[in-house]
């Protein structure tokens, strides 16, 4: 570890500890849209929506301790980079609920919960993980982890693909699916992303 002469501003691990469990929150609840009719999922994408606004202000709040702390637990652009990629998960959860509602899916090819349960578990390892960033250097297993999930997810997407393109779905329905199942695909890259500015900072601090 780097020796200070300052007292570091450790606020931040408790504002990416709730960013965590904002991330649990929205893939639990995508996980109860994708089992509900098109009433019910109008206000869970709703209930989603408000989620995400909770995760902007988490983020936020981490952006203005950013701007009026002296001395900061990692480097200010690995803080700023980690808030980013975590703000991405929340976006993309958004979008595939969003675009679900949109296109009016009212059935989705079965391998779609495969891939919403891969992203849940990685939201899990992440809530799991953020609250221990005050020793990034013990979570080389969290970031092995997610790393793995996300080629599972893209081997569930592949599928996914090669469903929709089988020759049971005319060409606007393949326009709407993959749009979803390419937004899915993107909340693992995006988890993904987050273990790798973890991994980063875990190096820099080891």
């Amino acid at each position: 570890m780097r020796f200070r002469l300052t007292p570091r501003d450790d606020g931040f691990f408790e504002l990416f500890a709730r960013t965590g469990e904002i991330l649990v929150e929205a893939t639990t609840v995508l996980t109860e849209f994708l089992g509900s009719d098109q009433v019910r999922r109008v206000d869970l994408a709703r209930h989603v929506e408000e989620i995400e606004h909770a995760g902007d202000e988490a983020a936020h709040a981490v952006l203005r301790r950013l701007t009026s702390s002296f001395v900061t637990p990692f480097d200010r652009e690995d803080i700023h980079r980690l808030t980013s990629r975590l703000d991405d998960c929340l976006d993309l959860v958004q979008k595939a609920v969003d675009l679900i509602v949109l296109y009016r899916l009212e059935e989705l090819p079965a391998a779609v919960s495969d891939l919403v349960q891969v992203i849940t578990r990685q939201a899990e390892l992440t809530c799991e993980a953020l609250p221990r960033l005050r020793s990034p250097g013990a979570l080389s297993d969290y970031w092995v982890e997610v790393n793995r999930l996300e080629n599972q997810a893209g081997q569930i997407h592949h599928g996914l693909l090669g469903t929709i393109f089988g020759g049971d779905h005319d060409a606007v329905s393949i326009m709407k699916l993959k749009d979803v199942v390419d937004t899915l695909d993107g909340v693992a890259d995006a988890f993904e992303q987050v273990a790798h500015a973890v991994e980063t900072i875990a190096v820099k601090e080891s």
